[in-house]
């Protein structure tokens, strides 16, 4: 397994690696802690990350979160720092096939 500290990532974010879990930059390292933080508040249930939805051509995009609140609405968000075409393109490709709405949070969102 390759360290995380010699990575470089095209758009400068750093992954982070917290209680064996890595996440893909510190952006969505700190969102997850806001989760835990609205979970232990009982503002949430539960929520899954890095969950994957399969679009035609053999393509695959992961949504960063998945949230179950406690009002039993369920929402789809994505952390983003930069939104790349490719990222749109999938985005709007989800939302069509999938009955679902992805949220894009940023860090002024949280």
């Amino acid at each position: 397994m390759r360290n995380c500290q010699y990575l470089k990532h095209k758009f400068k974010a750093k992954p982070v690696t917290y209680d064996g879990t890595r996440f893909a930059s510190k952006l969505e390292f700190d969102y997850y802690l806001h989760l835990e933080l609205l979970k232990k508040a009982g503002q949430l249930i539960m929520f899954l990350r890095q969950v994957p939805f399969f679009l035609p051509g053999g393509t695959k995009y992961i949504c960063d979160f998945v949230l179950f609140e406690n009002n039993g609405n369920v929402r789809f968000v994505d952390v983003k720092g930069i939104e790349t075409d490719s990222f749109k393109i999938k985005k709007r490709e989800v939302e069509a096939i999938y009955p679902i709405t992805v949220e894009i949070v940023k860090r002024e969102d949280f």
